[in-house]
């Protein structure tokens, strides 16, 4: 099974007065690929991006606002690529669900510094109303597609759309952290990181009655 890589839109190259944002978004980009989330100072984000340690109070508080800019960004495309694998749940909702646990794992693969700056730099989802809403509408897609899932059940036998998004969301993060990383924090697995993935949802699914093998009303 192959992943489909998904870029968030890059900023534009080179030092101008006019993108200094942008520079420093980039640096804090590549100090976390080089040092993780909370590896590197803000007078090191000035740096790299080549201007003075005063320079970057033009536009961020501190680091914690910096680092709240970048998963901000992380959290838009995360979204945008996780609603693009559903695909309004097209041609069906287990097909879809299945693209879309492959869109998690390659973006956490693809994107190791934005997935850092999301789920492991400790910034507050409350740090801006901007996070909180990325945030937000990324997990309202596993949310949708749990929903469209649950719906293939009988009206009797349909678990909490909440709770199954929780879980998703749960075991997606945890193969991904582990198991799909791109740097040396990856654990050694004898399967990839989306076959360990796509077994540990098929049991899941099918606990619930849905699927191949559940012994209930669920979509072949």
């Amino acid at each position: 099974m192959s992943w489909k890589r998904d870029k968030p839109e890059a900023p534009p190259r080179g030092y101008h007065h006019g993108n200094l944002r942008e520079e420093l978004v980039r640096a804090a980009l590549g100090l976390i690929r080089e040092k993780g989330a909370n590896g590197f100072t803000f007078a090191e984000a000035a740096r790299l991006a080549g201007v003075s340690p005063a320079a970057p109070y033009r536009h961020f508080r501190d680091r914690d606002e910096l680092l709240a800019d970048v998963a901000t960004r992380g959290f838009v495309a995360f979204e945008a690529a996780l609603a693009r694998a559903w695909d309004q749940g097209r041609p069906d909702p287990q097909a879809a669900f299945h693209r879309l646990g492959l869109a998690y794992l390659a973006f956490a693969h693809d994107e190791p510094a934005y997935y850092a700056a999301m789920f492991e730099a400790g910034v507050p989802l409350d740090a801006s109303p901007e996070l909180r809403a990325a945030a937000d509408r990324a997990f309202q897609g596993l949310r949708v597609a749990s929903e469209a899932l649950i719906a293939l059940l009988p009206a009797g036998k349909r678990p909490p759309a909440l709770m199954m998004a929780l879980h998703v969301w749960s075991m997606s993060h945890g193969v991904a952290a582990l198991f799909g990383r791109a740097d040396g924090g990856r654990r050694p697995l004898p399967m990839s990181a989306a076959e360990l993935l796509e077994a540990g949802m098929l049991i899941y699914l099918q606990g619930l009655g849905i699927g191949r093998g559940a012994g209930g009303s669920g979509s072949d």
